[in-house]
């Protein structure tokens, strides 16, 4: 047993008997099992910080290190129910690294590989020491190991992307690093499995593109290990039957990261909302606002419509494929819409390719970003949104009409004034505190046709449910016809009680008038 070469169990199991909340993902190693050997061995998962890449990688260290014995330990998890788990357990030569730690005692990049390299060989000697070696180089001596005594290794990485989020700039050093694990690494035979894990996906460098062999699964697809990433749906509801917390607030809260279809809930916040038995921003308290901040203040691009939009709760679509993997190349707004997605501040559909903010928590990381900095119209239509909700419910049609137009005139600087989504996008935002007490959809089908906003109470929500239907140069009264004639209440499925129906309507080529009419019926 030794520290980076086959070392114990102790983190894992900690981990799993001392914390207060465990949420078994054993079943990672199943799929870790499948792929050794093969082509596939090669894993880099890429997830945002507090995402649980330390327990995974802590997990398979205490599933295949010969330095351990774990048998008893994982009996009672899920993946000793299956096949291949007595053939693979403690089997293996296991060297774990974690690079921040190295990366931490080093004044360069150079020092950190050399002193990581004679941390490994120092324990490679002593456990291998029936092993003639001709060469100090780390390579050389795993070479020797399996030429002579056939020993192969597990790999675990934990932090690998750290030299990029640190040294941004660096370059020279960067390569330097990936040079390094590539000749360690690459089409090597005693290599059984690779699993690297980070925040980024690995950088691309043209010929540098030099662990391509890698699988990658990052947040823009997280493939087969999608469940893996943090919470399912039925692990979050099986929580908050334990701790007696209201499952459509957490919801609210800590969902929101679609990953091929699978809805995944923030991990670290879920814990810590369940033993606080509270509901607050715990994920972006671990790190200062200031990380978002810097990004979405770019003055290019676009970003700050695009921000505007994606605040509303617009989708926008981002091609992510551009992304050089990396915190400071820039070339468009992909680019930093990207980077977003990785540091877990927006979440991407990978059919739809498009990004969103995914939940409550996050939302106000954002709100929290544009507080200062030219933002002051967006945030002064935000804080009278409570406003205009209680004048919606209170049937207050004048006030409606006039509090949308100031939202309308005051944001025609980064919105264009009579762009139909970016209409849309002056409605989200002017009804934006509306999100705390309903579900708010957009172009909801509903009868026989789509309606441009649907609001529905949430289950502790006494109000009552309405829907905003906007005309261009034409009535508010035809607005509310087309919502009866087409009858988008059907969109209401589950719901039943008082519906008003709002409808607005605004004179793009006259004195860019805004009238509305609200009407009240029963479901």
């Amino acid at each position: 047993m030794g520290i980076y070469l086959n070392p114990n169990n102790t983190e894992f199991y900690n981990a799993v008997n001392h914390s207060k909340i465990y949420v078994d993902k054993t079943e990672l190693i199943a799929y870790a099992n499948s792929v050794l050997y093969g082509e596939q061995r090669n894993i880099c998962v890429s997830r945002p910080r507090r995402f649980g890449k330390s327990m995974a990688a802590n997990m398979l260290v205490a599933y295949y290190s010969r330095g351990c014995d774990s048998r008893e330990f994982f009996k009672d998890l899920k993946i000793a129910q299956h096949p291949s788990f007595e053939k693979h357990l403690n089997k293996y030569n296991v060297i774990h690294l974690n690079v921040q730690r190295f990366m931490n005692r080093a004044d360069s990049i150079h020092d950190m590989i050399a002193a990581l390299e004679r941390s490994v060989i120092r324990e490679l000697k002593r456990e291998f020491s029936d092993t003639d070696f001709y060469e100090e180089h780390l390579v050389s001596i795993l070479e020797e190991i399996y030429a002579q005594n056939g020993g192969q290794f597990v790999f675990i990485i934990d932090e690998w992307d750290c030299i990029f989020r640190v040294r941004k700039s660096d370059l020279n050093a960067q390569k330097e690093y990936l040079d390094f694990l590539r000749d360690v690494l690459k089409d090597q035979p005693y290599v059984v499995l690779a699993y690297m894990t980070g925040i980024l996906p690995i950088k691309k460098y043209g010929e540098h593109s030099a662990l391509n062999m890698f699988d990658e699964y990052s947040m823009t697809n997280q493939r087969d290990l999608a469940e893996f990433t943090g919470f399912t749906e039925q692990e979050v509801k099986d929580l908050c039957e334990q701790y007696d917390m209201p499952f459509e607030e957490t919801k609210r809260w800590y969902d929101g990261y679609d990953l091929k279809g699978l809805s995944i809930y923030n991990p670290r916040s879920v814990v810590m909302s369940m033993l606080g038995h509270d509901f607050d921003s715990y994920w972006t308290k671990t790190e200062t606002y200031e990380s978002l901040k810097k990004y979405i203040q770019m003055d290019s691009f676009g970003l700050r419509e695009i921000v505007t939009r994606l605040i509303s709760g617009e989708r926008y679509p981002v091609n992510p494929d551009k992304f050089q993997n990396d915190m400071v190349t820039f070339n468009s707004a992909d680019d930093v819409l990207t980077l977003l997605i990785h540091l877990g501040y927006l979440t991407y559909d990978f059919g739809t390719e498009t990004a969103w903010i995914p939940n409550n928590e996050v939302q106000r990381e954002f709100i929290n970003s544009i507080e200062d900095g030219g933002w002051e119209h967006i945030m002064k239509s935000i804080r009278k949104s409570d406003e205009l909700l209680e004048a919606t419910i209170n049937g207050e049609a004048d006030i409606v009409a006039e509090m949308i137009e100031q939202v309308h005139d005051e944001n025609t600087s980064i919105l264009k004034y009579n762009d139909e989504n970016s209409l849309s996008c002056i409605l989200s935002l002017a009804y934006y505190s509306a999100k705390k007490s309903y579900v708010m959809y957009r172009e909801l089908a509903g009868g026989k046709g789509f309606a441009d906003l649907v609001f529905i109470p949430r289950k502790e929500c006494q109000a009552p449910a309405f829907i905003v239907e906007l005309k261009w140069n034409k009535s508010a009264e035809a607005a509310i016809d087309q919502i009866k004639q087409k009858k988008y209440t059907e969109s209401l499925k589950d719901y039943s009680g008082e519906i008003l129906l709002v409808g607005l309507s605004y004179d793009k080529d006259a004195e860019k008038r805004h009238t509305c009419v609200i009407e009240r019926v029963t479901k």
